[in-house]
């Protein structure tokens, strides 16, 4: 990582040799077994410790949260229904076409079912391939039909322990990083260590198994390992193939699995253009990165219909230039994510907005900023202080070696004279570093972002902790260096921070294995159960994005609407049906609930009279805004917003009111929703 080391000039070539200032380390360590034969045996003893230690903490890790998930809902004892009810919003939606696909006669009509959709929008026929990232759910359903573990594992089984499985591969992956930054495993197991005990805010996959995030976190953890690999000096040609290989893989899986992907690798070509431009980066390693980015998101471009919303990237537009992006981006004539630029700039105080998607968005927790107690609980297990020491200590480094590189220094003599007392920073460290900064602002400025920096934070602290160079220019600065004391350091504060942990948090993590809670939803199975009894198989729903993608995948009804937003026609096909929650007249709701084919609306009471959110950020009360209304309630309105003409639908049409019930006949209530049959008169 830091290491002090003489040059002859200052270049980028430079920072791909090996620095003469570790041989001290090696000498040191080389002392412990006598002769060249012992120290290799010496170093693959190591490797199998380490490896296994590495597959044992990512297993573990597996089965961990597989049981919190297990001991949370009963998942084991509650029904089918229950089961699928507890895959809420999203995660609903996409475990649906994995059941879809294994619900068809064969493969090919599975994808037939999915390229030609009708039933996820109503009265449209959608690629769903296209569409959405769901091309895990179709390859898990194919392997769930050729291996032979139908009689021994049901489908919703194979499902959820694939994303635990992957989980390991996750921890396993970050394991590898810190061991590959800092030179020893023990790294390794504290970056672990600090994941799993700072699980509430490095992970949320017990309870939101089918999230993207969920599949696409472990290819790019493994894409992190093996750009920390790449960026290594002197690397043989076999491994240095072997390793592009690698990032191309987890790229290109990372890509396909996260509708997000773009905006990621972003971030990540902006620390590759910030390193090489201060030459900090061999400029052809940075090329060969820059290529398989491209490489792997056309690849994703082309499985997914030629997507207009990955030809017209920010990344790629980036990547191939600004000039060739805006034509680009011209000539598609993109809006699949102007909701996300429209939420960016009011986030920011860009300028003030009423469009409901932008609010939509800022009105959620998820999108908010990073609340402070989040670095409360990082503190508890030591992670954010050991952080920001490592993190203070890389960024001196860094601003040192960008002057120097910066610096037009062309006196060789006066170079040399200089060159002892000079620090400089490992391409692969300076990678890390830049990365888990720009991680770290979005995450702090998006807190559902933050699960792509905390884990990253357990890597960065626990490599400086055991970093050999890190403790040498700290003990040289105050002027205590010496290599035995170097040695004593990177070895004993990581182990000293891991019997902390496990006297601190290993009770808790027993107490939380042997809590048993059970899953209870009975108002939201009543409906489903109904709807399954009551309804026409080809029947159309109404509703909220979020219950409506547990309709289809309890029922296998038509929607009208899904949680799926990344499409402007269904942000827009969603704003009309959600007036449901505004003040609107039932003929006009009416209207437009038939325009989309609906047969059935489902009101939900935590809706229409919500107090989750503050005013302003109530669903009722941005459909007011967007429609020009007064909200409800006490507060100041804008002056230019006008009382409404109609009182709001979802409360007035309890009331049976004959303009009401003229379009609108209940067929179903419970303490949670009521469904009206719409009539088909016009």
């Amino acid at each position: 990582m830091i290491s002090i080391r003489q040059r002859r000039e200052i270049r980028a070539t430079e920072v791909s040799e090996d620095f003469p200032a570790q041989e001290e380390n090696v000498k040191l360590e080389n002392k412990l077994p006598s002769g060249c034969t012992s120290r290799r045996l010496w170093k693959i003893l190591s490797l199998t410790i380490g490896g296994t230690i590495a597959l044992c903490i990512g297993l573990l890790t597996s089965v961990y949260l597989a049981t919190l998930h297990e001991n949370d809902l009963w998942f084991s004892n509650i029904k089918e229904v229950e089961r699928e009810i507890s895959f809420r919003t999203e995660c609903g939606l996409y475990y649906s076409y994995y059941k879809q696909m294994l619900q068809a006669p064969t493969v090919v009509q599975g994808f037939h079912g999915l390229i030609y959709d009708n039933k996820t929008e109503s009265m449209k026929t959608i690629n769903l391939l296209q569409r959405m990232n769901i091309y895990q759910e179709v390859f898990l359903s194919i392997l769930y039909r050729v291996l032979p573990i139908q009689k021994y594992l049901e489908p919703v089984y194979f499902y959820i322990y694939t994303l635990f499985g992957l989980q390991a591969i996750y921890v396993t992956a970050l394991y590898i990083t810190s061991w590959l930054l800092s030179g020893t495993w023990l790294s390794g197991l504290l970056a672990a260590f600090w994941y799993v005990t700072n699980r509430i805010d490095t992970t949320r996959v017990e309870f939101t198994i089918p999230l993207r995030e969920n599949w696409a976190l472990p290819f790019f953890a493994i894409q992190i390992a093996a750009i920390t690999y790449f960026l290594r000096p002197n690397l043989q040609p076999l491994s240095e193939r072997l390793t592009l290989l690698a990032i191309f893989i987890s790229t290109f899986l990372f890509s396909l699995t996260w509708q997000f992907n773009q905006f990621m690798m972003l971030m990540q070509a902006l620390v590759l253009f910030a390193l090489d431009s201060l030459d900090m980066l061999p400029a052809v390693k940075a090329t060969w990165l820059y290529g398989i980015q491209i490489t792997s998101l056309l690849l994703v471009c082309i499985l997914q219909f030629f997507n207009s919303m990955i030809l017209g990237s920010l990344l790629i537009s980036f990547n191939l230039s600004v000039f060739i992006a805006r034509k680009l981006q011209k000539i598609l004539n993109l809006k699949s994510d102007e909701h996300i630029f429209k939420f960016l700039k009011a986030k920011f105080g860009l300028g003030a907005t009423r469009d409901f998607d932008a609010n939509l968005y800022l009105c959620e927790e998820a999108f908010g900023l990073l609340p402070f107690n989040t670095f409360g609980r990082l503190s508890d297990t030591l992670l954010f202080y050991a952080y920001v020491f490592v993190l203070s200590i890389t960024v001196t480094v860094a601003f040192v070696v960008a002057f120097h590189n910066l610096s037009d220094s062309t006196n060789q003599q006066s170079v040399d004279k200089t060159e002892k007392g000079t620090v400089n920073l490992k391409p692969e460290t300076a990678y890390n570093l830049i990365h888990t900064i720009l991680f770290g602002f979005l995450a702090l400025s998006t807190m559902r972002m933050k699960y792509l920096w905390t884990s990253h934070m357990c890597v960065f602290a626990s490599f400086g902790l055991c970093s050999p160079e890190i403790w040498e220019l700290l003990l040289k600065s105050v002027h205590l260096y010496n290599p035995k004391r170097i040695c004593i350091m990177r070895y004993s504060v990581p182990i000293l921070i891991l019997l902390y942990l496990c006297y601190k948090f290993w009770p808790g993590m027993m107490d939380e294995l042997s809590e048993l809670r059970e899953f209870y939803d009975p108002d939201t199975v009543e409906l489903m159960n109904w709807i399954n009894s009551n309804t026409p198989r080809k029947a159309v729903f109404a509703g909220s994005m979020q219950l409506l993608a547990g309709v289809k995948l309890c029922t296998g009804r038509t929607l009208t609407n899904h949680p799926h937003y990344e499409d402007s026609s269904l942000r827009e096909r969603t704003r009309a049906v959600y007036q449901i929650y505004a003040k609107r007249a039932p003929e006009e709701v009416h209207a437009l609930l038939r325009s989309f084919g609906t047969d059935y609306v489902i009101l939900e009471d935590s809706i229409c009279y919500e107090r989750r959110h503050r005013r302003g950020c109530r669903l009722r009360d941005l459909l007011d805004i967007a429609n020009g209304h007064m909200m409800d309630g006490p507060g100041e309105n804008d002056p230019d917003l006008k009382p409404a003409d109609h009182p709001r639908f979802c409360e007035e049409i309890k009331r049976n009111l004959p303009s009401y019930v003229a379009h609108f006949t209940r067929v179903f209530q419970n303490k949670t929703f009521h469904v009206y049959k719409l009539s088909r008169n016009k």
